[in-house]
């Protein structure tokens, strides 16, 4: 916003040094005072309203950054008030502040421009050009009307993701594994996968966590690792190794049957699983009516995904692989031992799950003390199953008289969407890919092969998600946008021709911007979208000011 804010500030005072180079040239004299501030209010009150709807333009052209929302809007929404806030001022001081200024500090002799060496060089450098172009009109439009056209071929093969991926310098590792996995399996594989990653000579330290803290904020299960991975600086890195090389020799590295991976960077995973809910930037969800059918469904999809070009992994949740306890108690054998369902369900409670018996205090600090069995007897259901349980008769007898014990399959966890039971598959794509393309491919692939059961749907979750919420808000915004800075342009001239003439050059301006992503390699997403909002109000501010000086000049 600093240059666009002076555009007008300059084109001001370069109006006035010409029409005081003009009044000094006529009189043949230095104009007096008064002379001066008459010159500088006319050529002030020349270019001040053409300058004003020019930066208004740009002000207007971020409109479609406000109409954007979510994650999107909260990144640029930002941005754009602070531009347009910052244009609007521009506009009030170059028509009030300005031309004030001016009649104060513009003073002393003024030099004809062709008497100042910079002017002088760049005059004669840019004539020829100019006088070669007008003379061949005709090919000059034909050559911009074939430019426009040909940039469809580079345009229609840039890809697209919702935004582009920062370089955060660390790297997360987020495995995913099958839920009955135990605590001691955890965590050796844990320590196993560390030492895989650490042998990598770029890694310079590798810091993993597995389970979840003592909180309900934090609904990670035991099987979800968590390993983050510090680089060594890129100077000490092999030679000709980049990042990409160096992320695909880590996934071979880390290659364990039963064990998904995703490599994410840490600040975009923490956005991603507040925003969606899932783990990687893509992701399936699939709902219906039980968890085995979606189970299925779900596992139905990632093999098919897996097998797509730009896939690099490709992992369901497991909906019933955990192993659960289940004690169903005997009410006839409670009966005969006079105890009551209550009574049992009380103790269970306690041995199993702990209750909180007294509070411990120590000066100004308390501390809660809980009660419950010892790990031994919780980790083992033998041991369980001959916990002796005592009866108001006195006697006891072991809770395998009073309950059946049998272990039983079951979800690690229920998820639900819209109260819908749901299901996730984790799709993480190869570097670069195209983010609508591979879902339009896996749409069609998907479409073919899978037929989804009665009560059963699947949406694709994520960054695609949200980069059709982004797309959808910008095809409106934008030829609105477009609509108002027409009229905008209509108030500058009072005539169509010129601005039409403005609106034809604004893709024209846009033009380099699509070959330089398309060789460079660069994926259209919302920031360069942003990019190319801002680049047409700019464009539409230069042309306003050629065509000022054109009628100028004519008239």
């Amino acid at each position: 916003a600093i240059g666009a804010m002076v555009d007008a500030a300059v084109v001001m005072i370069e109006n006035a040094h010409q029409h005081l180079e003009q009044r000094t040239r006529a009189l043949g004299r230095e104009v007096s005072d008064p002379e001066r501030w008459q010159t500088l209010t006319e050529a002030a009150a020349e270019v001040a309203p053409a300058l004003f709807f020019s930066l208004l333009i740009i002000a207007l052209s971020f409109v479609p950054v406000f109409m954007l929302e979510a994650q999107e809007g909260r990144m640029f929404t930002p941005l754009a008030w602070t531009k347009t806030w910052a244009m609007v001022a521009s506009a009030a001081l170059a028509i009030t502040l300005v031309p004030v200024l001016m009649g104060y500090w513009i003073r002393g002799r003024f030099r004809d421009e062709s008497e100042q060496p910079l002017s002088r060089w760049l005059m004669a450098a840019y004539r020829p050009v100019l006088s070669l172009a007008l003379r061949h009109s005709w090919l000059v439009l034909g050559s911009a009307l074939v430019l426009l056209l040909a940039t469809a071929w580079p345009w229609s093969r840039i890809g697209s993701e919702f935004m582009p991926e920062l370089e955060e310098g660390d790297l997360l590792y987020m495995p995913t594994t099958l839920p009955s996995l135990s605590p001691a399996e955890a965590q050796a594989l844990l320590q196993r996968t560390d030492r895989m990653i650490r042998s990598i000579p770029e890694v310079e330290q590798v810091f993993g966590k597995i389970g979840r803290a003592d909180t309900a904020t934090d609904p990670a299960p035991l099987t979800m690792i968590e390993a983050v991975v510090r680089f060594k600086p890129e100077h000490q890195w092999r030679a000709g190794l980049d990042r990409t090389e160096l992320l695909a020799e880590l996934d071979r590295a880390v290659s364990l049957p039963g064990v998904s991976n995703a490599w994410v960077p840490p600040i975009l995973n923490r956005i991603n699983m507040q925003v969606s809910g899932i783990r990687t930037p893509l992701g399936v969800r699939v709902t219906g009516p039980d968890l085995d059918s979606i189970g299925a469904e779900a596992d139905r999809i990632a093999s098919l995904l897996q097998t797509l070009p730009g896939t690099r992994s490709a992992f369901a949740e497991r909906t019933a692989s955990a192993r659960y306890l289940e004690i169903e108690p005997d009410r006839e054998a409670l009966a005969r031992h006079g105890m009551s369902m209550v009574q049992l369900q009380s103790l269970l409670a306690i041995a199993v799950g702990g209750a909180p018996v007294t509070v411990a205090v120590e000066a100004r600090q308390r501390y809660p003390i809980a009660l419950r069995l010892a790990q031994h007897w919780r980790d083992s259901p033998e041991a369980l199953a001959n916990l002796p349980v005592q009866t108001p008769s006195g006697s006891q007898v072991p809770l395998s008289a009073l309950a059946r014990l049998t272990l039983a399959d079951g979800p690690p966890m229920i998820r639900s969407e819209n109260a819908r039971l749901a299901s996730h598959v984790f799709v993480e794509l190869e570097p670069g890919a195209d983010l609508n393309g591979y879902i339009e491919r896996a749409n069609a692939a998907l479409t073919e092969t899978i037929a989804l059961q009665p009560g059963h749907a699947l949406e694709w979750v994520g960054s695609y998600q949200a980069l059709a919420r982004a797309e959808a808000r910008l095809q409106i915004a934008i030829p609105l946008t477009l609509a108002i800075v027409f009229v905008l342009l209509y108030f500058i001239f009072g005539r169509v021709f010129e601005s039409a003439l403005v609106m034809l050059s604004l893709p024209l301006a846009v033009v380099g911007g699509v070959w330089l992503m398309w060789l460079l390699d660069y994926q259209m997403s919302v920031a360069t979208a942003v990019g190319f909002i801002a680049l047409i109000g700019v464009a539409a501010e230069f042309g306003v000011i050629m065509l000022i000086y054109l009628d100028a000049a004519v008239g």
